[in-house]
């Protein structure tokens, strides 16, 4: 005889058996059914026919309605500029930034005087992936965070009205599709008034999301880009990588690479095209030894001087390996001998309080983020330059008119 536990597996099985026959509708045998071999594959084949979609069908008009419909190079018409359902997977959580509330209708972003929204994108990676589950890790690392800030005197909640927006739908094997997305999605809420807030994604997204921005600028844009890497070479691995944004941004008529200014920049990995270019278009490079010598005050003022001469607006990007590989282990390229978070936070918060069009984070990648360190800078990075903002009189002057859960005025 054999052990009870022997019985229960037959009787279990038997019982699955007599389930599976009970809903098979067609007793004709088919010549992919082997009886005795696949029966519960040849079963679940058959099953999955007899299942509703009205669900799914719910959530791509849902996604259709109140996440935008996608870029005009996107063939598959079901997908939304904006996610809005169990697609793509390493995407859209409706955790968000400082638990700030969520808009899921991104159609009412007009409403808010500040919308995050993620780029979860790493397809532009040449060294270590794992940036597309920057957004997700940039929003769960601000739990750990209130919204006010003892330092500068401001509490976010009840000064600014942000929102979040979610992740733009992204497409891992087509870099030139994402972009249209992240393009699409920047001049969507630049055209609402609201100033766009990026959590990135490695850096090939400087230069879809200035390509969304700069056409609703009334003048030039300046670019004030913190990082260990140039990034301006044209391509890399013949395409257009996360080496690249610049050479490609700089090719729009109002973001000239004059405006452009580079602070951190230095090591062992700044390939030679990419210096070239810069040297060719005049960039304004800044490196770690510069700060050093001159002081962070000094640096701050000199990159305002070259983003602000003849621009309406100055962006930042902040790619987060420009500190130090040993406060930033969860990047894609991390690089010794990068700044100290006290001198980037300083800096950031001095060059938001002349005004901002919009502000990126990128490079932050979770996989390699021993306890959350690197998520944490990021988020500050962008807390500390709002709150500046706030401080300065440049944000915290829109309240929500819409019926809906709000912060700020």
């Amino acid at each position: 005889m054999g052990s009870p536990d022997e019985a229960r597996r037959t009787r279990s099985a038997t019982r699955r058996r007599e389930e599976r026959e009970a809903m098979t509708t067609d007793d004709s045998p088919a010549p992919n059914h082997f009886e005795g071999v696949n029966d519960e594959g040849y079963w679940a084949q058959q099953a999955e026919g007899r299942l509703p979609q009205r669900r799914f069908q719910e959530e791509i008009d849902r996604g259709l309605t109140h996440g935008l419909e996608a870029a005009p190079t996107i063939v598959d018409r079901r997908i939304s500029t904006f996610v809005r359902g169990e697609l793509p997977h390493f995407a859209g959580e409706t955790g968000t930034f400082l638990k700030s509330p969520f808009l899921e209708d991104v159609h009412d972003v007009g409403d808010a005087e500040v919308a995050f929204f993620g780029v979860p994108l790493d397809s532009g990676a040449t060294y270590r992936p794992g940036t597309r589950f920057g957004p997700q890790g940039i929003r769960r690392a601000t739990n750990l965070f209130g919204t006010y800030s003892y330092e500068l005197g401001v509490d976010l909640r009840e000064q600014l009205n942000m929102v979040d927006l979610g992740d733009v739908f992204t497409i891992p094997g087509n870099l030139e599709k994402s972009f249209d997305q992240i393009s699409q999605a920047m001049a969507h809420v630049v055209q609402s008034g609201a100033m766009p807030i990026v959590l990135g994604g490695d850096h090939s997204i400087g230069f879809p999301t200035i390509r969304g921005l700069a056409p609703y600028l009334d003048g030039n844009v300046g670019i004030i880009h913190f990082d260990r890497h140039v990034d301006t070479q044209e391509t890399d691995l013949d395409e257009r990588m996360h080496t690249t944004p610049w050479f490609h941004a700089t090719n729009i008529k109002n973001a000239p690479a004059t405006n452009l200014v580079q602070v951190g920049i230095g090591g062992w990995q700044a390939p030679r095209p990419g210096v070239e270019v810069g040297r060719q278009r005049g960039t304004t490079v800044i490196t770690v030894g510069d700060v050093e010598r001159t002081g962070w005050e000094k640096v701050v003022e000199t990159a305002l001087e070259v983003a602000w001469k003849g621009a309406k607006a100055v962006y930042l990007s902040f790619d987060i390996d420009v500190f130090d590989a040993g406060f930033v282990p969860g990047t894609g390229w991390p690089e010794p001998g990068g700044l100290l978070p006290r001198e980037g936070l300083n800096m950031v918060r001095a060059i938001a309080k002349e005004g901002l069009a919009g502000i990126e984070v990128v490079e932050c990648s979770p996989p390699y983020d021993t306890s959350e360190q690197t998520a944490l800078l990021s988020a500050r990075v962008i807390m500390d330059s709002l709150a500046s903002m706030v401080q300065a009189g440049k944000l915290g002057t829109k309240a929500a008119a819409l019926d809906r859960r709000a912060w700020g005025p």
